[in-house]
């Protein structure tokens, strides 16, 4: 029985074992896929040049990529260099098959030109064959400095140029891009990688910052970066989460590989394993952010409320954690000795203001930690303790205000990349799920189950983090093994035969 994924890479094979599908293999076994080749180009290449590009004959590619569909399908696909426009060709009329026969997977491709060398690595035709006939087939772009040059045929100098090449190409494809940015400096002692991602209400774009790490053992960065993207992607990430994840992998690699006795040239980039500490994760930038301005994407609306540095709470554990609907809840599970609750009010009256004020109050009677969902100006007006606001919420929230006032402040957050997002305004909390199906809203696509969920709270092991979606007493032991400090319930008190026993059943496993 197969366990794990099957990702495939078309592209060129590197003599000196640092790029190509050697790099790529390479990540795949390191984030836990199985990766299958199929060569399109020989290289003779070593750390210091690339002396010779020999692409396969037609034949050749066309016959691998048959033999690979017939007993490995794959579960992504990472394409990178492609020789010249016949191999161009043939790529994409497979991938058309795999369409027309209902075979739905995510396309990366990294669109190799010009090697770190500086030296040519396609026919000069190739790139308008690219963008004609690849491109709509793909759904992931990670072009460099230069590859995005070559694509959008525009030189790109600043970050302004960088962003208008980038939608330039994702609106005209509808295709993600995740350009890489090691190729050039808009901070001194900085790289930015810029994620464009096409949606129904348009292109969002992101900037993902990190410290430059001084290596000289570079060699393929790039290949690395889009296998592990579709290494991610493979293992039902989604896109986001998938480039945020790669960008640290690749600049572990940076920071703990040791090459330095393998050729006389840049050596390859480390293959170090899944990325496990927060100092390899980019900063996702922040459009009401003063270096915001540096990035072509500042927002004066936005900064007029933004803020960061909020009141910690009296723990980093949080304990049980019930989301409840009503003030009669509240005091009931007070009484019960649960210290940290959240009024979620879904369809308020003419009394909302005095439902908040009445749970206020019992709030002060019980010393709870009482956070108000969404209602910020009325948790402010009644000085409430906390608010919890949702990704959407903090682009309307006077957060300022809230700062101000003292109130503790949680973000919900759905997986690696709003987790690093909200972790710019550094919160009183993280919550993070659906970690399961849950029957208050639908969170299909953003589930995060134990192990990713264990994967992001070794990021912020001293951070209070909250686990919430679908979580029961059955569940909540594996939940609690993730690492996280609390455990937020909805249905499983509020419901239950006996909300008395499963607060006793719930708080023995979190506490």
């Amino acid at each position: 029985m197969q366990t794990r994924p099957v990702v495939w890479t078309i592209a060129g094979s590197d003599s000196g074992g640092g790029a190509g599908i050697q790099a790529d293999l390479l990540t795949f076994h390191d984030l836990g896929v199985h990766g299958c080749s199929a060569i399109t180009a020989n290289t003779a290449q070593n750390t210091l040049t690339v002396a010779a590009i020999n692409p396969l004959p037609e034949s050749a590619l066309q016959s691998q990529l048959d033999a690979l569909l017939s007993d490995l399908p794959p579960l992504a696909i990472k394409i990178g260099l492609l020789a010249n426009t016949a191999q161009v060709h043939i790529v994409a009329d497979f991938l058309r098959g795999l369409r027309a026969q209902g075979c739905q997977v995510p396309v990366v491709y990294d669109p190799v030109a010009v090697a770190s060398s500086g030296a040519s690595m396609t026919e000069g035709s190739t790139g308008a064959a690219v963008v004609s006939e690849l491109l709509p087939l793909c759904d992931v772009l990670t072009p460099n400095r230069v590859e995005l040059e070559w694509l959008a045929s525009a030189e790109v100098d600043s970050a302004g140029d960088i962003l208008i090449a980038a939608k330039k190409l994702a609106g005209a494809n509808e295709i993600a891009l995740a350009v890489t940015g090691g190729h050039f400096d808009i901070e001194p002692g900085t790289t930015a990688d810029l994620l464009c991602v096409p949606g129904e209400t348009g292109i969002t774009s992101d900037w993902l910052i990190g410290r430059k790490i001084d290596t000289r053992d570079t060699h393929g960065t790039g290949c690395t970066y889009s296998s592990a993207v579709a290494a991610i992607l493979a293992q039902g990430y989604p896109l986001k989460d998938a480039c945020v994840v790669a960008n640290a992998y690749v600049r572990r690699g940076l920071r703990l590989g040791n090459s330095s006795q393998i050729g006389e040239g840049p050596g390859p980039v480390g293959h170090c394993g899944w990325p496990n500490e927060l100092q390899d994760f980019p900063e996702v930038l922040v459009a009401g952010s003063e270096r915001a301005k540096h990035y072509a994407t500042f927002d004066a609306a936005a900064a007029e409320n933004y803020a960061a540095e909020f009141v910690q709470p009296d723990t980093t554990r949080l304990g049980l954690y019930p989301v409840v609907e009503t003030v009669e809840w509240i005091e009931k599970l007070a009484r019960e000795g649960v210290r940290t609750l959240q009024l979620r009010i879904k369809n308020p009256g003419d009394d909302l203001r005095e439902q908040i004020e009445r749970a206020v109050a019992i709030g002060r009677k019980f010393d709870l930690r009482l956070f108000i969902n969404d209602y910020w100006q009325l948790a402010i007006e009644c000085g409430a303790y906390g608010v919890h606001l949702g990704q959407e919420d903090l682009q309307a929230a006077d957060l300022q205000a809230i700062q101000r006032a003292g109130l503790k402040l949680g973000i919900s957050t759905h997986g690696f990349f709003e987790m690093l997002y909200a972790w710019q305004y550094r919160p009183s909390y993280l919550a993070t799920g659906a970690i399961y199906a849950t029957n208050t809203k639908d969170m299909s696509g953003q589930l995060q189950g134990p192990r990713k969920l264990a994967r992001m709270a070794t990021l912020l092991p001293d951070y209070p983090l909250v686990a919430i979606g679908g979580i029961n007493v059955e569940r909540a032991p594996d939940v609690a093994a993730s690492g996280v400090g609390s455990i937020a319930v909805v249905t499983a008190i509020t419901q239950a035969p006996d909300y008395q026993a499963a607060v006793t059943q719930l708080r023995a496993v979190i506490e």
